[in-house]
């Protein structure tokens, strides 16, 4: 499912933090399968797997992010072992007009793994995440990258790993995987998920009424 190979040879930028971009991650042919199994989602946010229906070649993609393989080449890349660190998750289908406000992950966080499955041209002028210089402009950025299907951003969480996109309302499918700092936070951060996919849930069928 996915081209390890591509992902060995592809080189990390130090500048304005350690990060890399490789398009194309996902083998083409599995795009039809992943789509159709992507799970439904209502409302802008991002969503625990626990709170959605995750199957088929969906749950397969899951599995293989959270695999061996793919583990040991970006302990590899950033120098770190991940093995002493544990993974959690968020899906997000939609993206709203407020969302991608420069940020920068929590200090809980130790790499951001970022894996975009929309359709293969983004025409959208919104919605394409920027690696920022800092915090003060989203039009200082580093490099700016596509949405497309099977993108894969991988960065380094620091104080400094400032990122962020212009205004964008629409479906915006990405897989987001953290090595994180202890369970704790994974325990945590599920139960915010989980209270916010609620009230998500709540509002959406109160606007459909």
């Amino acid at each position: 499912m996915f081209d390890y190979r591509a992902l060995e040879s592809i080189a990390v930028q130090t500048k304005p933090y350690d990060y890399l971009v490789l398009e194309k991650f996902i083998e083409p042919s599995y795009f039809e399968n992943i789509i159709h199994d992507f799970p439904e989602i209502v409302g802008a946010g991002s969503f625990p797997p626990a709170q959605l229906e995750i199957k088929g070649a969906f749950k397969k993609l899951m599995e293989a992010l959270d695999g061996e393989e793919f583990r040991k080449i970006i302990s590899e890349k950033f120098d770190i072992k991940l093995d002493a660190y544990p993974t959690m998750y968020s899906v997000r289908g939609r993206c709203a007009p407020h969302n991608g406000k420069i940020h920068c992950d929590s200090a809980s966080k130790v790499v951001t793994v970022l894996l975009y499955l929309n359709d293969a041209a983004w025409d959208e002028d919104g919605g394409r995440l920027r690696v920022l210089n800092g915090p003060d402009s989203l039009d200082d950025f580093a490099e700016e990258i596509n949405p497309n299907w099977g993108t894969l951003l991988v960065f380094r969480c620091t104080k400094d790993s400032w990122h962020g996109h212009k205004s964008f309302d629409g479906v915006r499918r990405v897989v987001q995987m953290n090595w994180v700092l202890n369970d704790d936070v994974v325990k945590k951060e599920q139960r915010r998920h989980s209270i916010s996919a609620k009230l998500k849930k709540l509002t959406s069928f109160f606007k459909s009424d």
